[in-house]
């Protein structure tokens, strides 16, 4: 996998650490504040190193319902919290903010993230509305902040919406990699823990090479095996939590149980 951050690496399992519900979030925990962002995440860092994965995501998936475009509080909430967890990392990590490209950006280059997951591309009737981000302020933004060496991870069909270009999926990925300048391609399913479709993990994968592909939802024990051979990588999340549960915390033995399957499949 051509990231530098992953040398040595092959069939990169990416983790989710969901951060907590960020101020001014419905959900967000008042009382805890802070300190208590920082702690759950803090755990589930812990737990999903110890059981071997390669790299961490942190993310916002708490901040129900989504915005796509950032709050200041928000963006200066998801910085503090990475940031304050920052030192215990041994493994490269990245970054996601949802569903807003440059904020993502913005977060990666203060906390010195390796990578960043978005929506770049694209325009999409969703839950949060008529959804149409902007790859070419992120891309250039993160050329602005002297950062050409963060990787940009492309998710070409979002969750949550439904893409209203009618182009098949393949050629939207290796259109996104010739004109926004993805590092890597990322296949979703229609929403958060369920899988996307093998066959368009396969026209991607084939649309692109050599541009990494990942498979970037609903991946569990069960087809991990069938996705990576189509695939250079998988985001996780859902699976490692208790129960398989996205909003659990992370459960440390299913985390061991995954990698000790890739470790051997790789």
């Amino acid at each position: 996998m051509p990231f530098p951050c992953f040398e040595g690496r092959r069939k990169v399992v990416v983790a989710m650490a969901h951060i907590g519900a960020l101020p001014g979030a419905p959900l967000h925990d008042a009382a805890g504040g802070m300190a208590a962002l920082i702690d759950g995440v803090a755990a589930d860092v812990a737990r999903l190193q110890d059981g071997g994965v390669d790299a961490i995501m942190f993310g916002n998936e708490n901040d129900r319902p989504y915005l796509t475009k950032a709050t200041p509080e928000s963006v200066a909430a998801m910085t503090a919290v990475v940031a304050a967890v920052k030192p215990a990392l041994r493994v490269p990590f990245g970054v996601n903010y949802l569903w807003d490209p440059a904020a993502s950006v913005a977060i990666a280059v203060a906390t010195g993230a390796a990578f960043v997951r978005e929506i770049f591309t694209g325009v999409f009737a969703s839950d949060m509305g008529l959804w149409t981000p902007d790859a070419a302020a992120a891309v250039r933004l993160r050329a602005t902040l002297g950062r050409p060496d963060l990787k940009l991870m492309f998710n070409i069909n979002a969750e949550f919406a439904h893409s209203l270009d009618r182009r098949e999926i393949g050629l939207r990925a290796r259109s996104a990699v010739f004109s926004s300048l993805a590092d890597a391609v990322l296949v979703s399913g229609p929403i958060t823990g369920q899988p996307a479709e093998m066959s368009d993990l396969a026209a991607v994968a084939e649309a692109v090479r050599p541009v990494p592909v990942l498979a970037n939802t609903g991946v569990t024990i069960d087809n991990v095996a069938e996705v990576m051979r189509l695939a250079d990588g998988c985001v996780i999340g859902t699976h490692f939590k208790v129960d398989g549960n996205t909003w659990n915390p992370v459960d440390p033995d299913r985390v061991r149980r995954f990698m000790d399957l890739v470790n051997g499949l790789r």
